[in-house]
């Protein structure tokens, strides 16, 4: 694991850019007390992919058809959860 600070980062980006890429651990540290880890998004990372689109419709669709369950209650959100 590489730890860096946002400084080296924006001096030498496209380097830690590629080790991240080779699957490197890189740690950006910010202050004292905040850090960030640098990692490549692949498809799967992504909210939006196809898949993610068309569940999105799918619920839109329950909703307009009426095939909802409206949770009122601190209780009733338990109960939805399983808690």
């Amino acid at each position: 694991m590489l730890v860096i600070s946002s400084r080296e980062l924006r001096q030498n980006q496209k380097m830690y850019f590629e080790k991240a890429d080779k699957g490197e651990q890189i740690i950006v540290q910010r202050g004292k007390d905040k850090a960030y880890a640098l990692t490549p998004v692949t498809e799967d990372d992504i909210y939006f992919n196809a898949e993610m689109v068309e569940r999105i419709k799918q619920s839109i669709k329950q909703v307009e058809e009426g095939k909802v369950k409206r949770v009122t209650t601190p209780e009733g959100i338990s109960n939805l959860l399983g808690l």
